[in-house]
């Protein structure tokens, strides 16, 4: 054995420490639920759809996707019994409050899609994340593409 035991657990060792190091940054925002309607032939925009909690007061305030030449924050509303969608520049993350991005509410919109996006498909999404302090993260999140029509709710499993 030659000591060779004690060098490998003091490399894991250093390797559970740095991990540990390095896992704040993202323990900061807990991300459930990823998922994308899916699109059809010719269809050039999309919704994703999320839950996001933050451990300390935050706003989402940007998404990017390489499916999607513009990636929009969006919010939807009623307006002269219409139901609008328009941009906004954040949506904020209360401190240990969960927000849901969910049709017919807050969403991240893919337009300009590059392609369709199929069923069962996985679109990856980059989320920006602002603090109070305007320090900012970035939290990289695989949706999941559910069908058309579809919605975590009704998702059914085989």
């Amino acid at each position: 054995m030659n000591g060779f035991p004690m060098v490998s657990s003091a490399i894991g060792a250093v390797a559970l420490a740095l991990a540990l190091v390095a896992a704040p940054a993202h323990a900061q925002i807990k991300v459930e639920n990823p998922w994308v309607r899916g699109a059809v032939p010719g269809q050039l925009a999309t919704g994703a759809f999320l839950d996001i909690t933050s451990v300390k007061d935050a706003a989402l305030v940007k998404a990017e996707s390489p499916v999607a030449a513009t990636v929009e924050v969006h919010a939807m509303a009623m307006k002269n019994n219409v139901m609008t969608m328009y941009e906004v520049p954040k949506i904020d993350l209360p401190a240990g409050k969960q927000v849901r991005l969910a049709p017919g509410g807050f969403h991240i919109m893919l337009m300009d899609l590059k392609q369709p996006v199929k069923n069962g498909e996985t679109v990856p999404i980059r989320l920006t994340i602002e603090y109070p302090d305007k320090k900012r993260e970035t939290i990289d999140v695989k949706a999941q593409v559910r069908g058309l029509g579809t919605s975590q709710e009704h998702q059914h499993k085989h």
